[in-house]
């Protein structure tokens, strides 16, 4: 007697635990913000994307320059029998002279324009790529806190299941017990081991992920993720979609591939238009055969000629088609984050609405079941099938409900990613 009532009173002592508790011994929590700095500072891929846009920034002064002038120095019309003497034909003459590609008047604004826009549009890329970085790492982060969560969960249910196998020993040694509730009891601990050692691995690989993020070695330790509350949404739909139409770093590109493809048509159209190259020639000339050798000029203007029309209006149709192509784009773009809107903020609602129910109602009944089940079974008005049955409802709504906080954060990251900005602090 003295055993079954030391053992009840263990057992009692493990499910009056509170289920969200943590044990007392001090943990190094993991910085949420500063993990997504490091990530933001250190993503090789990152740092590839923002060395892509210095490139093509560093573009637009040269879409827009000149073509260098050529130079050019001859001797013209000396006589092959005497090739260095100019005095022996009144024609002969050294000959300086420069030329000067022109386009006709407008193109080099509009090339300048053009990859004005090509930076742009690649700038705002770079930001889109850093909102998909930080919520690469929020949802690894909540993933880490669910999966830290769970072995929790487990290792907590292993010591009940623990008391369970001893309290069923105790009735099977009294004769008031089943064999089999001792064996069956041994069973579910052991698929509690088989679930701890999955977790585990998967924590170890979502740590892999996280540090990959991060560009440190995948074995970096991360540490413990604090408990938190979830904070109701203040932003309305419309709202959040106005937000993004203002902050969202891939709309902006997409609008300036619109704008660069604008420069670009009206580019293409004075492709029908001829530049010009002038260029400017200084002739010395020595005394030769009473020719007195005055020195000489000669200014030219030389146009290129547009027949090739068939290609030009190509070129028009090529543009337009480009820019139909982008801003059908931008459509698609707004219509997903719509979509993307509406969607996060129905399962933020689902979810936050299961962790109140959870918290406050479902959990606490479901932890007095287990113990009205507890002491139903040590006085034999239950079996142990249905000691089991509520261990096993409580250990999957107590999941349910990290779950729920794990998958509300990581929707929040996907809205932030969608609107372009921090919706919480």
């Amino acid at each position: 007697m003295t055993s079954r009532l030391a053992i009840g009173f263990v057992l009692f002592a493990t499910l009056a635990l509170p289920w969200g508790a943590r044990a007392e011994e001090a943990k190094s929590f993991e910085n949420l913000p500063q993990l997504v700095e490091t990530a933001l500072t250190n993503n090789p891929e990152l740092k590839a994307s923002e060395a892509q846009w210095e490139m093509f920034r560093n573009r637009v002064v040269q879409a827009g320059a000149l073509e260098d002038p050529m130079l050019m120095l001859k001797l013209q019309n000396f006589l092959i029998r005497d090739p260095l003497n100019s005095g022996r034909d009144p024609m002969s003459q050294r000959v300086i002279g420069i030329s000067q590609q022109l386009p006709f008047w407008g193109k080099r604004d509009l090339k300048t324009e053009v990859a004005k826009q090509e930076a742009e549009a690649l700038k705002w890329q770079v930001e889109e790529r850093k909102l998909e970085l930080a919520r690469m790492v929020k949802e690894t982060y909540y993933q880490i806190f669910m999966t830290d969560k769970d072995l929790e969960i487990i290792g907590k249910n292993i010591r009940i299941m623990d008391d369970f196998i001893a309290l069923a020993e105790t009735k099977y040694s009294v004769g008031q017990g089943a064999q089999q509730d001792v064996f069956k009891a041994q069973t579910e601990r052991s698929k509690m081991l088989s679930m701890k050692i999955t977790l585990e691995q998967q924590r170890r690989t979502l740590q892999a992920t996280l540090n990959t993020l991060l560009f440190r070695p995948a074995e970096t330790p991360v540490g413990s993720i604090a408990d938190f509350e979830l904070k109701p949404l203040a932003w309305s739909p419309e709202q959040l979609r106005d937000m993004a139409g203002e902050n969202r770093p891939l709309l902006k590109s997409v609008r300036a591939r619109i704008e660069g493809g604008k420069a670009g048509h009206r580019l293409a159209e004075k492709e029908f238009f001829p530049d010009v190259n002038v260029s400017f020639e200084y002739m010395q000339r020595d005394p030769a055969m009473a020719d007195p050798g005055y020195d000489m000029y000669a200014l030219g203007f030389t146009f290129n000629l547009p027949v090739q029309r068939a290609r030009r209006h190509a070129m028009v149709r090529d543009s337009s088609a480009g820019i139909a192509m982008a801003e059908a784009e931008l459509n698609t773009v707004n219509n997903a984050i719509n979509l993307g809107i509406a969607d996060n903020l129905a399962r933020m609602e689902q979810r936050e609405k299961l962790a109140g129910l959870f918290k406050t109602g479902i959990i606490p009944q479901a932890e007095q079941s287990l113990e009205s089940a507890t002491i139903g079974y040590r006085v034999s008005k239950v079996d142990f099938l249905t000691l089991l049955d509520n261990r096993l409802t409580l250990y999957n709504l107590e999941r349910e409900y990290y779950e729920s906080l794990a998958e509300y954060q990581m929707r929040l990251a996907q809205l932030e990613a969608l609107v372009g900005k921090e919706l919480q602090e």
